[in-house]
């Protein structure tokens, strides 16, 4: 199960999330996310637990805990991709067209709205186009 803790120092490693979150289980991996130009910590990470039971007995036991001052949040994470595959579904997921040949036109409406000749008020062109 993959676990999101949120709120930290951002001078907690890997290896401190790691620590702490072995109390309740077997941790299979733990990463905090850096930025990738300075490489400093963003103030949250991902911990990998083996077993759901232990997985979620820490996240109820550790939301909310402090750990050197800061009030950890400790949840559930969320699968990237089930996320993105709901999203195209809704049709959702980007400010784009396709054409007959399926490929993503980025263009602005606006821009595709015609001046048929009068005044250049947009409310005007706006009413028109449709």
């Amino acid at each position: 199960m993959n676990i999101y803790v949120g709120n930290l120092l951002y001078t907690i490693t890997g290896e401190d999330l790691k620590e702490i979150f072995e109390e309740y289980g077997v941790v299979n991996s733990a990463k905090v996310i850096t930025d990738r130009e300075s490489g400093r910590s963003k103030g949250y990470g991902f911990i990998e637990m083996a077993e759901d039971n232990e997985a979620r007995r820490a996240v109820a036991e550790l939301n909310g805990a402090d750990v050197e001052g800061r009030t950890m949040v400790v949840r559930e994470s969320e699968d990237r991709r089930s996320n993105n595959t709901q999203q195209q579904r809704r049709g959702g997921g980007g400010n784009f067209r396709r054409d007959n040949n399926d490929r993503r036109d980025f263009s602005r409406r606006d821009n595709d709205r015609r001046d048929f000749g009068r005044d250049n008020d947009r409310r005007s062109n706006y009413r028109r186009s449709y």
